[in-house]
């Protein structure tokens, strides 16, 4: 039964390969081509972090707030650090955060969602979870964090997946019910198919598209809430290397060192934009189509 199942919803519901063909499309849109190469170049600093910087992050050096010069790109900090390299350590911390907090929050959003659509019961309860976790903005939600935990990374990874469990779970839950009436979902209800199996073989699979341009997203939100915790405070904290940390500590020096809050901030803007543009291209292949 569960062959002659799968055999029917399959031969009529969308194939991998329309999928796979609807997501190139999307990518090679001018949009998120542009993002692709700003946030390809941006990993590849941070992943060549040690390598492309001349001196530790950390070192400290009677040398504060020098110009730009061959030995220092970016000049020096109040401490005499090197600013290039502290920007691109801080590029490693927001890499670590898209990587590990965004995906997170997706699963355990997805899954949240998914589940709601099985029972009201059960889709009342979760979505009044996420009525409570929708009232809270960002940096509210990582302030409280903090204060349970105490500032750091483990908080704004933390606060990174919170935020984005209710986003992933509505968006799961009402495209799952949007399938719901479509053939191949009424092909394997009719030959006996499972309700788990028919949410998680057949509907699901399909409900992707809107995830994968949400995904594009909150990795651009979750470099903004770093930035925005670091900055006040509740971040990522010195001696650490952090965008919003440089931020922060870079404005009681901006007539003497400009550059100690511009190139931080082209970075933090440049990440926030390509994931946006990847988003929307992502948009235009997977959802207008």
């Amino acid at each position: 039964m569960t062959a002659a199942t799968d055999t029917v919803a399959l031969a009529t519901r969308p194939t991998a390969r329309a999928r796979g063909r609807s997501l190139l499309r999307g990518l090679r849109t001018p949009e998120a081509m542009t993002g692709l190469v700003i946030i390809a170049v941006t990993i590849l600093l941070g992943i060549l972090a040690p390598v492309l910087a001349q001196h530790s992050p950390y070192e400290q050096t009677p040398d504060a707030f020098l110009p730009p010069s061959g030995a220092h790109l970016l000049g020096t900090d109040e401490y005499g650090r090197d600013l290039f390299a502290r920007v691109l350590f801080g590029i490693r911390q927001d890499l670590i955060v898209g990587a590990v907090a965004v995906p997170i929050g997706a699963i355990v959003g997805t899954v949240l969602g998914a589940l709601s659509t099985t029972s009201r019961i059960v889709d009342t309860i979760i979505q009044r979870a996420f009525d409570v976790s929708l009232a809270f903005t960002g940096l509210v939600m990582g302030v409280t964090v903090a204060a349970i935990i105490g500032p750091g990374m483990p908080a704004i990874l933390i606060t990174v997946a919170l935020v984005n469990i209710p986003l992933f779970g509505r968006l799961s839950r009402n495209a799952i019910r949007a399938l719901q009436t479509r053939e191949y979902v009424v092909a394997a209800q009719i030959v006996g198919a499972r309700p788990l199996r028919v949410l998680f073989r057949h509907i699901l699979p399909n409900a992707l598209d809107s995830l994968i341009v949400q995904a594009a997203l909150s990795l651009s939100m979750a470099v903004f809430i770093e930035g925005a915790m670091s900055f006040v405070g509740i971040g990522i904290r010195p001696p650490d290397a952090s965008l919003g940390a440089l931020l922060r500590t870079s404005i009681t020096f901006l007539d003497r060192s400009p550059l100690y809050a511009i190139a931080p901030m082209i970075v933090v803007t440049a990440m926030v934009l390509a994931f946006n543009l990847i988003g929307d291209g992502l948009n235009k292949g997977l959802l207008k189509r």
